[in-house]
């Protein structure tokens, strides 16, 4: 029995995911990092067990019928955990916000500055105060009738929607209209309401011509279609659509980014021409404070909007005001993030920006005696930023709370007070705590993987690799995007290229928006041509066959989707399944044995494997299927076996053990070697997708390009694949991406990690500083050339990795 006034954290028996039966003893008041390769149960030790663990306790003590109303996660699978004060968690978000969100939301900026326009604003002769919701573009209140608090409306035209008049509707005068039978269908019915199909678009008459393209009617009639010969085709009842409608119907609704992309281009988007792109009604734009509408302020980088606060003065309730805005826009210029503005859209953040902005509020919210668990502060941290991260993590340790940090960053690390590694490998080959203690302590650890990055040898030379020649070289003019000013900028073929900068520089909108939306024949390019308003001109495109970006969006948004069916490895097991002498019995096909479909599954579950639990006041569980015990699958599929396993069986093998078990056949080898070759040996074939990180779901989109038989020259493009590595898995992941430069193909990474910045063969560093202070490239070169370039922040962090 432990006193109450015991300084640790003790956990016993954490089994959860792949911990095994860990215990751990964890100083509070601390500094504490959990360390370990990607898969090696850190996270699992730091969120699925002391956090899950905290918020189980706190949510006991709230009222049942509210707990029913909040997400839990539910109880970890642990003996027991001592001396555990409240959590507050700060992940790294893998689902995408909504438009409607933006750093002032994240952050309540939002909300101080609209009470400030409320209380203390300078209102037109006459007019009444105004509530501060009627200065929000997200409400009734404040949002422009017009564009309905978007800021832009998309229109389209005629000569957008038909491009050749010269063409009948039934050759395809519609261009907008879609293909296969739904096209048809709209000629047909058109045809039906007396309407000549078969005319050259111009020689229509102008008012039946603006009736088909722009009518807001939807008229239903009965359609007697074409008989083909052989086919009998009865009639139906057909609505029309016109043109328009269906274009933004399209763009508004799709999941598709295909077809996103292809109303995009029926499409022009402009400023509300009401609001003039400020998304709020005329009465909230009356409104001023130091001379300024509350639009223009939110327009200005959070820096800027500090001077102009600052210098207002103004009565006792807007000093008041301007106070409380001024000391929450420092927690956020002092991690780094004054570059952004209050309305800057929440999409357009990375996953690490999104993170800080929070850590930045919790600052602000004067917690003390919990414990923060955070993941990965430092992801997409320039090395110059994460100086200022640990200052606010000391300020949070300062003010009585413990941190706990799932972190690689060796700089993050060699800062700790207390360190816990897990591993030493991943998956079934980790989840044992190596070390718990001081730092310096992992030292006498050999079967550590941490240990070398975090002590590497004093005379152990940096290793030099003599720079590739290009074979080439794609030159951009001009380019001009969000801070991305008039640059011209040029990328060598056939080589690395690393694109480097402090956070806001602008790297990832020259290589993810401007670089990869270059218009080209790209045979992967679903969006082709959108570059052509993001430079004046591009040159050496003929050179490069391919384009492929890889990011790290999931690879799916529900549990159905995995690493299998993703990767197409789940389509050659199910046929494997099929040829079996017991499937060939039965008749059992390929479709026999996917949980997606009605047939082979079990329909308990509908083939998830696990049913919910409505516990009423209690939160809903989820509780394994009670007639398939998880399987997924219906009794009769499972009698059915490959070698000795069921198809369940071998969805939950690992990607390691699978590359054994199908050891011979070619089309599963492929898939599963270069799973392994990228570092992913750990992953259960069947593991959701909804399980994986950002990083997991990058590497497996790495691993399905990798195994693609390749064709020409292919330009890569990939943002912080790094992100969420341990310097283990780094060196695993960089040799694939040079195997790809050595196979004569282009790889152009944005990266914050300098050891992979040394082992580049070209450098671009944008700068100096970050949104209007950055935009521009500040030097370009070999890393030894960039190295020594003096107006460069990247500089010295990278003449440090390269020992000079």
């Amino acid at each position: 029995m432990h006193s109450p006034h015991d300084p640790y954290v003790r956990v016993r028996g954490a089994r959860e995911h792949n911990l095994q039966d860990v215990n751990v003893d964890i100083p509070r008041d601390t500094l504490t990092v959990f360390t370990g390769v990607s898969g090696s149960g850190k996270s699992s030790l730091a969120f699925g067990t002391i956090y899950a663990e905290a918020q189980r306790r706190y949510f006991e003590s709230v009222a049942p019928y509210a707990r029913r109303l909040i997400h839990q996660v539910g109880a970890p699978a642990v003996g027991e955990i001592t001396g555990l004060p409240p959590a507050v968690s700060l992940e790294q978000r893998r689902s995408a916000p909504g438009a409607r969100s933006s750093v002032g939301t994240v952050t309540t900026l939002s909300n101080s500055l609209r009470m400030l326009f409320s209380r203390a604003g300078d209102y037109p002769a006459g007019a009444e105060r105004l509530d501060s919701d009627a200065f929000s573009p997200n409400t009734a209140a404040g949002a422009c009738p017009e564009c309905h608090g978007l800021g832009r409306i998309h229109r389209t035209a005629e000569k957008l929607l038909v491009p050749d008049p010269s063409l009948s509707i039934r050759d395809g005068a519609i261009a907008a209209w879609p293909g296969a039978w739904q096209g048809k269908n709209l000629r047909d019915v058109l045809d039906t309401l007396g309407y000549d199909v078969d005319r050259p678009w111009r020689e229509l008459a102008a008012e039946d011509r603006e009736w088909i393209l722009f009518t807001d009617e939807q008229p239903v009639v009965t359609v007697h279609p074409v008989r083909d010969a052989g086919r009998i085709q009865r009639p139906y009842q057909g609505t029309y659509m016109s043109a328009r409608r269906y274009v933004l119907h399209t763009f508004a609704d799709t999941k598709s980014r295909t077809l996103r992309a292809k109303a995009e281009r029926f499409l022009t988007s402009a400023p509300c021409p009401v609001c003039g792109g400020s998304r709020l009604r005329p009465e909230a734009m009356a409104v001023t404070f130091a001379g300024r509408t509350i639009a223009e302020l939110a327009a200005l980088p959070l820096s800027e909007l500090a001077e102009v606060l600052s210098g207002a003065g103004g009565e006792e309730t807007a000093r008041v005001l301007t106070a409380d805005l001024l000391a929450r826009i420092g927690t956020v210029t002092e991690l780094g993030l004054g570059y952004l503005s209050v309305d800057r859209t929440a999409p357009t953040l990375s996953s690490g920006e999104l993170q800080r902005l929070r850590l930045a509020t919790q600052l602000r919210s004067g917690l003390f005696g919990v414990v923060y668990v955070l993941d990965e502060p430092s992801a997409g941290l320039h090395p110059a930023d994460t100086e200022s991260l640990l200052a606010v993590l000391g300020r949070l340790k300062e003010a009585g709370n413990s941190v706990f940090v799932v972190e690689h960053q060796m700089d993050v690390v060699r800062r700790a007070d207390w360190l816990v590694d897990v591993g030493p490998l991943a998956g079934e080959h980790g989840g044992r705590v190596l070390h718990s203690g001081p730092p310096e302590g992992l030292a006498e650890v050999p079967e550590s993987a941490t240990r070398r990055f975090l002590f590497p040898e004093e005379d152990e030379p940096a290793p030099v690799r003599e720079p590739r020649t290009p074979s080439g070289w794609i030159r951009l003019s001009g380019v001009d995007r969000h801070n991305v000013r008039g640059v011209d900028a040029a990328f060598p073929l056939g080589v690395f290229t690393a694109v480097t900068g402090v956070s806001g520089s602008g790297k990832s909108t020259l290589v993810g928006q401007v670089l990869a939306g270059v218009p080209a024949d790209w045979q992967a390019g679903e969006e082709a041509g959108a570059g052509e308003q993001f430079c004046a001109e591009a040159t050496g495109l003929d050179a490069v066959d391919r384009l492929v970006q890889v990011d790290q969006k999931p690879i799916g948004r529900t549990p159905r989707s995995n690493l299998a069916t993703y990767t197409g490895l789940f389509d050659t097991v199910r046929k494997l399944f099929a040829q079996t002498d017991t499937a060939r019995e039965r008749g059992y096909t390929a479709g026999r044995f996917s949980f997606n479909v009605s047939g082979g599954r079990c329909e308990t579950c509908q083939g998830e494997g696990f049913v919910s639990v409505e516990l009423l006041f209690l939160p809903s569980t989820y509780a394994p299927c009670p007639d398939c015990h998880g399987a997924r699958y219906n009794p009769e599929t499972l009698e059915v076996t490959l070698r000795g396993l069921t198809v369940a069986q071998v969805l939950d093998l690992t990607v390691e053990s699978a590359a054994g078990f199908f050891a011979g056949t070619p089309a599963a080898e492929r898939a599963l070697t270069t799973l392994l070759d990228v570092g992913l040996g750990y992953l259960r074939l069947g593991q959701p997708a909804t399980e994986l990180s950002g990083g997991e779901a990058q590497r497996i989109k790495l691993a399905s390009e990798l195994q693609r038989t390749r064709r020409g020259h292919t330009l890569y493009l990939l943002d912080e694949p790094t992100t969420g590595l341990h310097p283990a898995d780094v060196e695993v992941l960089m040799r694939q991406l040079h195997g790809l430069v050595d196979a004569h193909n282009t790889v152009v990474v944005v990266e914050h990690d300098m050891a992979v910045v040394a082992g580049a063969d070209h450098v671009i560093d944008l700068g100096p500083g970050g949104g209007d202070r950055g935009g521009r490239i500040v030097a370009t070169g070999t890393p030894q050339e960039v190295a020594r370039a003096a107006e460069s922040r990247t500089a010295p962090y990278l003449a440090k990795a390269l020992g000079s």
